[in-house]
């Protein structure tokens, strides 16, 4: 899957759960499952999914901390079983 952002700055205010598997570079499973286990913060339109891009940021930002070495860093949740 090709994705049509190139940078951060390129994301729109929400995105779409298609938008948001290429940014990733998740699938659509992993990425309904980010959602609906609270990892990423999400907001519904109706019956539609939206994440907002500051949630993709504050995701990341998360995972960085979690990464570095010689921190306790909380532990990360698998996504699968």
């Amino acid at each position: 899957m090709e994705t049509k952002f190139r940078s951060f700055d390129d994301l729109p205010l929400v995105l779409r759960v298609e938008d948001l598997m290429p940014v990733l570079d998740i699938g659509r499973n992993a990425a309904y499952e980010l959602i609906r286990c609270g990892q990423i913060r999400s907001v519904r339109v109706g019956r539609q999914i939206r994440v907002p891009k500051d949630a993709v940021a504050e995701f990341l930002a998360g995972r960085e901390e979690a990464n570095r070495p010689g921190e306790d860093a909380p532990q990360t949740k698998r996504l699968w079983r």
